[in-house]
This record gives structure tokens, sequence and C-alpha cells, in this order.
């Protein structure tokens, strides 16, 4: 893959996938063919140093343990911060403390953050200084679709975002980058150029990343970004037979290969499934090479965790009460919470799911007690955004309606308006169990407390805010109502985005009773010597969750799917 490389190399993909272990492999492989490499991480949990094994800072690092490599550990938190602050910070006290309140939450999105990772690699893409001094540079973490296209957007820079806020979003991240325009622009460009700038998607050999990677293929495409290639990451070679665990994950992974369709004209690359951390310059160095390192890790594989059914008696101890699946795509939210409905069902009470998974694991009519909801996040964003735009038609000229619009697109938005359906449902529940399948942020939950607020105190379209929506948020923050838990796997970047989340959730006075540790190797007996070195690996990871968590399960990896009610209960014993 490090063959005919473009100056420019941008690795992204849903968390989790193996974006910074494969950008770093890639810029120690081009390093040995004797390019001078810089490497950037624009990742707000980047972890360059732990797969180096070295401090990188802030400011360009020449990395001791390969020669020819630079790096650089960008701060889009602490960029993001300082962008708030320069644009707030003219009106403290000048508005209302709920005003600014509400700028402030505007701007404390993912949307943000991404757009002054966005800044940070700018400056270094239209630095003819910088870019001249290295034959590659590479990005670990790509900007979306969508950021992309609100920076082509004219009313991008127009005054619109000054005195305009029509709905509960993320609206307003560009607002005061005006002077960034002809920079942007110009990076954008770089982007866009085949002959400059390669976009490597990056993908499990699964079902949901897979998915995800055309989808963002797609979407880059549409705005310019044409040259592609797909990376294959963590394809087992082979299987142990006499090993159900290993002989299922090598057939889950063909299987999900086969079925889903990939762009026959996008060159594609596979990179093994191996028992080793991608830490060092040794295992970066043996990841592209055929003679891969194949010793495995002898440690201690116990896990000091509760099971799933501990979970679900404490849970039933309410009697009654809201329970919430959190985080990241893929990490098995929704098989977790049709497990907590189940088992609650089989304890005696009446429980209602409700989910944006069209599978939804579980066979409605298996029991009485145990009703199902399915929301289609599609027709709910759609909604929404009629909503929004219907309320904006009259104040707001064509530019601007363009700018809302894509605005829209934004995560946030797919949050608001499922959350409005689930307020909703629980709405209607009484004396029983809600599960909510795939809650929102604390970021989003803060959005509608401020917009709410806002609309009070200026009497301005803010968005009507559902009564549902506005009884369930106290609700959610009472622990004695409502259980958060946190779904993760023993991976670094899902654990990671799991401690963004909980942090966020605590921003919004939400704690998490509980953290899961789902799809384990180390709670299963295999026998693959290279999936038995794996689940040695996942020990740092739990450790560090049980160190966070109030309460932690630990589910293993399961070679059954669970689809139907009593492969769910049986999931549970």
């Amino acid at each position: 893959m490090t063959d005919s490389q473009t100056p420019y190399l941008f690795f992204t993909g849903k968390g989790g996938v193996g974006k910074t272990s494969t950008a770093c492999a890639t810029a120690v492989a081009l390093a040995d063919q004797g390019k001078k490499v810089l490497i950037v991480s624009t990742d707000p949990a980047s972890n360059l140093q732990d797969v180096f094994e070295e401090d990188i800072e802030f400011q360009t690092t020449k990395l001791s343990t390969v020669d020819n490599v630079y790096a650089i550990n960008l701060d889009p938190e602490e960029a993001a911060r300082a962008y708030r602050e320069k644009v707030i910070g003219p009106y403290r006290d000048k508005l209302p403390a709920t005003v600014v309140a509400q700028m402030e939450e505007q701007l404390s999105g993912a949307c943000t953050v991404e757009l002054a990772a966005f800044d940070e690699f700018a400056s270094i893409l239209t630095d003819k200084t910088r870019t001249s001094e290295y034959d590659h540079i590479i990005f670990d973490t790509a900007p979306t679709g969508h950021t992309l296209r609100l920076l082509q957007l004219p009313s991008a820079w127009s005054s619109f975002l000054e005195d305009s806020t029509h709905g509960a979003s993320c609206l307003g991240p560009l607002s005061g980058l005006a002077e960034k325009k002809s920079l942007y622009t110009e990076a954008v460009k770089a982007l866009a150029n085949s002959e400059l700038t390669t976009l490597i998607l990056v993908a499990r050999p699964e079902e949901s990343a897979l998915k995800e990677a055309n989808r963002a293929a797609k979407e880059l495409m549409d705005v310019g970004l044409t040259n592609q290639k797909l990376l294959i990451n963590g394809k087992l070679q082979q299987f142990v037979k006499e090993d159900t665990v290993s002989t299922t994950f090598f057939q889950r992974q063909e299987k999900a290969l086969k079925e889903i369709q990939v762009d026959s004209k996008r060159p594609t690359y596979e990179l093994p499934f191996v028992s080793y951390p991608l830490t060092g310059v040794n295992s970066l160095r043996a990841l592209f090479k055929d003679d891969l390192i194949t010793e495995t890790i002898t440690s201690n594989t116990e896990v000091n965790a509760e099971n799933l059914s501990e979970l679900i008696e404490q849970v039933s101890k309410k009697k009654s009460g809201v329970v919430l699946t959190m985080g990241k795509g893929g990490v098995g939210k929704t098989t977790v919470a049709a497990a907590i409905a189940v088992g609650l069902v089989e304890k005696g009470y009446q429980v209602h799911l409700t989910t944006t998974d069209p599978a939804a694991h579980v066979v409605v009519e298996s029991e009485q007690s145990l009703t199902i909801s399915r929301i289609d996040p599609k027709v709910e964003v759609e909604r929404y955004k009629q909503e929004v735009l219907q309320q904006a038609k009259d104040t707001v000229d064509e530019d601007g309606l363009a700018f809302l619009e894509e605005d829209l697109n934004s995560p946030c938005t797919e949050e608001i308006a499922v959350f409005r359906a689930f307020a909703a449902v629980v709405d209607q529940a009484e004396d029983s169990f809600v599960i909510i399948d795939t809650a929102p942020t604390g970021h989003t939950l803060l959005l509608l407390d401020a917009a709410e607020s806002y609309h009070k105190e200026l009497e301005r379209s803010t968005g009507e805010i559902p009564e549902s929506v506005n009884k369930l948020l106290p609700r959610l923050r009472n622990g004695n109502e409502t259980d958060v838990i946190i779904v993760t796997l023993p991976e670094a970047t899902p654990v990671y985005e799991a401690i963004r989340l909980e942090e966020d959730l605590k921003r919004a006075s939400i704690y998490p009773s509980w953290w899961v540790i789902n799809q384990s190797f180390a709670k299963t007996n295999t026998i693959d010597p290279i999936l038995k070195a794996r689940a040695a690996t996942e020990m740092r990871w739990m450790n560090i969750v049980s160190e966070r968590a109030a309460r932690m399960s630990v589910i293993p990896w399961k070679s059954d799917l669970i689809i139907g009610y009593e492969k769910v209960k049986a999931m549970i014993d």
C-alpha cells in the first residue's frame, strides 16, 4: 500500500477500526523506504505516544526510535476551547447568562471540535515552508463530508451565523472564522487534488464498519475527495478447527466481506488480525510484512467483573424506571438493551424496549410483558428538519436556509430528533421499565436544556421543545429513576470514546451506574493462539474501566448470533 503514494495521506474510519495504528505503520514503512514523513494526529483521544512508545508533543517531535519520522499531537479539544472563548468572550458582559450558556453549548459539540481540528491541519497544509520539508504528511483522522460541505457553502461566511439560531443543533461552529476563508478554500482544494491527496478508508471486516466505510466514501466522493483506497484491518488469516470461537470469528469476517459490496474500482488492501499489540516500531514494521511476529502473550486473563444477571438484578430492585444503554456505534448497545429487557421480563416486570435498530434482536411475540417500538432515525430526522426549516423560512434568506439545511445534517440533529421520539414513548409508559437503546450525549441534552432557557429569555424561534422532553430531562438526572449504562469494547479507541462520553454526561449532571464491556475474548475459553493472545491485551482496558466504573459487567464474545428471545435469554444465563 505504500507504493506510489501522494504527498498527503488522510486516514478515516469509525472509532476502533485501527486508524492510528495503520497510519503509524504506514509512516514507518515509508520512512524505511528513505522518505521523510510527518504524522499528525487530530484525534481528541490521540494515542500516537502509546503506539510509538515515546513522548510526542504538540509541536513537531523527531522520533528517536525510527529515522525520518516526525510527529505532532494536535489537541483539537484545546483548540476548540480557545475558539469558543474567541467567539463568545466579547458577549459575556453584554448578553444575559442564559444566552451565553446557549452560545457556549452550541460550540461544545463534535462539529466544533472537528472544525478546530480542520483549522489545525489546514494551517499545516497551506504552509509551503513546512510542507516542502517532507515527502509525505500523514493525517490520522480526516474531516467528514458534512464539515467540508459546510466550508464550501457561501453562507458559511456570512453574518447569518452571527444573529440566527433556529434550532437546537450544532449551528454556529463556523461563526468568527471569516478571516480564515481563503486558508480553508486552499486546504479544501488540496484535499480534492488527486495528485496531492489520498484518502485511506480504514474498516474492520465487519458489517457495521464496512457499511460506515461505504457511507463515508460516498459522502467524501460527493465533495471532491475521489482518490480513495480501502484498507481492511484485522482479517483473521486462518482458524483452529477444534475451536468454535476461532471458526465462527473467521466465518463471520468472510461473510461480511462477501455480503457488503465495496467499490471494485477502489484499490483495496488487507492487513491481518495479529496477536500482539500494535505498539513499538518493531510491531508496526512487522504489520506490513509477511514474516509477522508470532509470539503470543501470556498473562492472567481473569476478569474481576460481575455477570449481566447481577446488573439486571440491581436494576429490577427499582420496580420501574428508565434504562439507557449508551456507547459508540458497533459496541453492542442494542444487544445489551435487549438482554436487560428480557431479564426484567423474566423477573415478572412489564417492559417497553424502544430501539433504532431495525432488527431489534428480540421477537416481539415471545412475551406479552415485553413491547417493542422501533424508531426510524431517517423518518425522525426528516420530520425535525422540516419543522426547523419551516420556522426559519420567513426570517432567513436562501443562502441562510442552505446553511441551516446543511447544519441540520450534523450528528446532533439525529440525536435530538430520535430523543424526541424516545421521550414520547417514555411519557406514555407508567409503572413499567422503559429501556432506551442509543441515547443522546450530554452535549445534546444540554443543547435541549439551553434551547428551552434561550427560548424563554428572548422569545425567539429556537425550536419548540415538546413537553415530553422537558419532563424526561430531569428524570434522566435522577439516579433513583434512571440507570445509564455505558457499553464499550475491551480496546483502546472504544474505551477512550466511552470515557469522553462519560465526561460529557457528567456535564449534564448524568452519572452512569454501570459499564458493560462487550465481546471479550478473555471471557471465552478459546484455544486459538492469536485470539488467546488478544485476550491478554484486553486486561489493560478492563483495568482502566474498572477504576472508573461504579460497577462493571463483562460479556464474552459469542459464537452464536444473538437473535430471538430465547437466544437473548440464554446470553444472560
